[in-house]
């Protein structure tokens, strides 16, 4: 009998050996099959997690940032404990003991589950690093699988920390916030060395389903589940009690319930500046890198002269659009049934508010009109009433303008001395638009930038993307050519009709005024904005030497040699041409525009430095007082530094007595030169100090005339003197450096002859010439006759032929026009 139950019991225990090697066996097997095609964890040693790439101010404030996760990476050693500990608490308590899973850690969470418990996750912090970096999301027993293997695999490779540290700088923590201290930033505004125990256990309740514990819209459900994870805080030992009873009954503050400010608030609107930074950087690192790098950028921009370039230009811009006397509004409405609670039908339309010209620009919505009145809803200023004298600028009145329900846009006028309010006013976005971009002339860093009205309105950026024609902005280009072809700013050259064959036919420029001046000297020609002496000196030295100008500095890559396009027929852009002035003004060096100072990648490394010019001095420790270190450039010359001067000097006097004439007044010398093209379409004017070059573009997108008042001088320029004056008196200007090599002639600027050393009046100009090239004076000549004037002509031969510059008996030099060219009659009688 014994023996008999002693045999029974031993098959049951061969049977029982049996399944269980046999299950071990194929549990084996499961492991092998599908632990053979795994991810290898070796990548997650080098893992560098997409992070945010921030854009510094040279005040080093932050001004942007992009992302198409927002993260913040945080090493494992720089994340507070007290962070680790909620996590660990509320995801995976036996974290430091396990080998990657946690079978007493299931067994726990589903018995708890089963009691109608809390709900914990079964898997480790390590199986959701793999699931989170190597498997993916899918719901599978074979991911399951897959992922235990994993978890094991990687715990045998990287150190406990480093798991953590993956894990909490890649979970999705709601907001569009990605790891904890993106987090800690959208919900609290805090660092997390700043965080609380309730709210550290806020965030370690998120990672399973953020929107299910949102602060505002879930709060009570979002406490309950915070206030379990404080307990199991305190239960593993991380709290003690009286911490754990003090943050158990704090209330759930938030960015989100409005109890702190956001971090947004912090960072301005995105301009056109910050978004030109990322569009070239895209393109130089690729939109992954930038995006995903973790990128940091300083950036050029002053925020001071930022605010004053959009600032000039949005007040030219609504000036010539209010004086056309018309009503557009934002072409945005909100339906009659949704006025009962009009602020927030007004919160979702989407109009610009980035506006502000001294005063912010409100979005509001038409709630009643009347004869002398009309009300509208200000979005976060109640209700408010414009008086009728408001549109004394428009046709109509209140009743043929606007409809209930329109969304229009409004300011405060108040006193400027008082700063009390006047009345609110209505706005609208101008239909036409602007550039207006300042750099550094030495190092080619730009300060300011302003692509259009409203960056909201419209991301088009008119500084860099918009192609249009310069007009007479070009003409400086061809003077330099000129004068580095033997021309001198005395030179003169004949303003008078002239036809050119064109495969089109012939081609007749005029000047804008309509009239023809005679023998004038280049100074005037430039002055004054002369097409037609323009094209002749285009005709004279060549479209091919003038285009090799314009590609030289950057204007065109490759210029098209036809006459016309030294009027500036041919499109650039106004970012092209501040940059080519800037080398006018630093006297003939070429100098690179950038947004940025310096690119350092996530690890602090820097990959990209603008500035390569060595500082002799800068690791000296001291030096003497009022001694600025020396600064040594190997830049290459584009130009020569006495016509650069010349240039320049011809450019002063079309501010001091050309075109833009009265209107620049910044207390320190500007040249510049103003274009308009034809019919008013397109308005120039590019400028310089002595240490900032700016310009201003101003047209409709659509081109189309603007009008008589659509002028360099009439739109441009005072946009230019605007932004000019905070420039200056912030950095500052001077006399134009003058270089080696020449010295100064008194010339009469209406004739271009020479005078004497002591002549003085207004037709007195001091000339500054090569040595070896000064004009003649005091001496007649026998030669070729200039008709219309009586001066004789003369070459080096006794006599002139088309083409060749010649000297009268002033002293003045002429050019000769071409015998191809057919002239008409001047002014004065005479024939050319």
């Amino acid at each position: 009998m014994v023996r008999a139950i002693l045999a029974f019991f031993g098959g049951i225990f061969s049977l029982v050996t049996l399944g269980v090697f046999a299950a071990a066996l194929s549990i084996g097997a499961v492991f092998w099959i599908y632990g053979r095609d795994l991810p290898d964890t070796d990548q997650l040693a080098q893992y560098t997690p997409p992070t945010i790439s921030r854009i510094y101010s040279n005040e080093g404030q932050i001004i942007d940032e992009f992302a198409e996760e927002r993260r913040l990476f945080t090493p494992a050693a720089e994340i507070p404990d007290l962070v680790k500990q909620a996590f660990i608490s509320a995801e995976d308590k036996n974290f430091y003991t396990h080998k990657g899973y946690d079978p007493r850690g299931m067994v726990s969470a589903a018995l708890d589950a089963a009691r109608g418990g809390e709900l914990r996750g079964a898997s480790t912090i390590t199986q959701q690093v793999m699931k989170n970096f190597l498997l993916g999301g899918e719901r599978s027993a074979e991911r399951k699988v897959k992922e235990l293997i994993l978890a094991a695999r990687i715990e045998g490779t990287l150190p406990k920390d480093k798991i953590l540290e993956l894990y909490l700088n890649e979970i999705f923590l709601g907001q569009n916030s990605y790891g904890v201290t993106a987090a800690a930033q959208t919900y609290f505004n805090k660092n997390l060395t700043e965080l609380q125990p309730q709210e550290v256990a806020y965030l370690a309740s998120l990672p399973k389903a953020p929107s299910t514990y949102h602060p505002v819209r879930a709060k009570e459900r979002a406490i309950a589940r915070r206030n379990f994870v404080l307990r199991e805080m305190f239960e593993n030992g991380y709290l003690d009690e009286d911490q754990y009873r003090e943050a158990r009954v704090a209330p759930l503050l938030s960015v989100q319930g409005g109890d702190f400010d956001s971090f947004r608030d912090e960072i301005p609107p995105r301009d056109y500046f910050t978004d030109e930074i990322r569009r070239q950087l895209s393109r130089d690192y690729g939109e992954g890198e930038f995006f995903s790098g973790g990128l940091s950028v300083r950036a050029t921009i002053d925020p001071e002269l930022q605010e004053a370039a959009a600032t000039a230009l949005r007040r030219s811009l609504e000036q010539y659009d209010r004086g056309l006397g018309r009503w557009r509004g934002t072409g945005k409405s909100i339906p009659a049934d949704q006025l009962g609670d009009w602020e927030a039908a007004l919160a979702g339309v989407d109009v610009a508010r980035d506006i502000d010209l001294g005063d912010t620009w409100y979005p509001a919505v038409v709630l009643d009109r009347q004869d002398q009145f009309m009300t509208v809803g200000v979005e976060g200023q109640g209700r408010q009433d414009i008086p009728r004298e408001d549109i004394s600028w428009l046709p109509g009145n209140f009743f043929d303008e606007f409809e209930i329900g329109d969304v229009v846009h409004v300011r405060r006028m108040t006193d400027d001395s008082s700063g009390a309010l006047i009345r609110w006013t209505l706005r609208q976005v101008p239909e036409v638009e602007g550039g207006f971009m300042a750099m550094d002339v030495e190092t080619g860093r730009v300060l300011a930038m302003q692509g259009g009205f409203s960056y909201q309105h419209s991301v088009f950026n008119r500084a860099t993307q918009a192609t249009r024609q310069p007009g007479s902005s070009f003409k400086p280009f061809v003077y330099a050519a000129a004068l580095d072809s033997g021309f001198s700013p005395a030179t003169v050259v004949v303003d008078a009709p002239i036809e050119i064959n064109t495969p089109q036919g012939l081609w007749r420029p005029k000047n804008y005024s309509n009239r023809f001046y005679g023998p004038t000297p280049l100074r005037t020609g430039i002055e004054q904005s002369r097409n037609l002496m323009t094209v002749r000196l285009a005709q004279e030295v060549g479209m091919a030497t003038v285009a090799g100008y314009a590609e030289r500095f950057g204007v065109y890559d490759n210029m098209r040699q036809f006459l016309a396009n030294s009027l500036g027929a041919e499109e650039t852009t106004l970012y092209k041409m501040v940059a080519a002035y800037a080398m006018f003004a630093n006297g003939g060096e070429r100098v690179e525009p950038t947004l940025v100072d310096r690119v350092q990648d996530r690890y602090g490394r820097t990959v990209y430095r603008h500035d390569q010019r060595n500082c002799l001095d800068c690791k000296v420790a001291s030096l003497p007082a009022g001694v600025a270190p020396t600064i040594m450039s190997n830049r290459e010359r584009v130009m020569d530094a006495i016509t650069a001067y010349q240039l320049t000097s011809m450019m002063k006097g079309v501010v001091e007595r050309g075109t833009a004439k009265g209107k620049i007044n910044v207390g320190v010398p500007v040249a510049g030169k103003t274009g308009t093209t034809n019919d008013e379409k397109d308005a120039w004017f590019v400028g310089f100090t002595s240490n900032i070059a700016a310009g201003c573009y101003i047209g409709y997108d659509q081109p189309r005339p603007m009008g008589r008042s659509g002028s360099g001088g009439g739109l441009c320029a005072p946009v230019f003197n605007e932004f000019m004056k905070v420039a200056t008196a912030k950095y500052g200007g001077g006399p134009f450096e003058v270089p080696p090599g020449g010295h100064f002639i008194k010339i009469d600027r209406f004739t271009g002859a020479r005078l004497s050393d002591s002549a003085s009046g207004p037709n007195v100009i001091a000339e500054y010439f090569r040595l070896g090239e000064e004009p003649i004076f005091g001496v007649s000549f026998d030669g070729g006759f200039a008709m219309g004037n009586n001066l004789p002509l003369f070459d080096e031969a006794g006599g002139g032929s088309a083409g060749q510059q010649v000297r009268n008996a002033t002293g003045a030099t002429v050019v000769i026009p071409k015998k191809k060219a057919t002239f008409g009659t001047l002014s004065s009688g005479g024939l050319y």
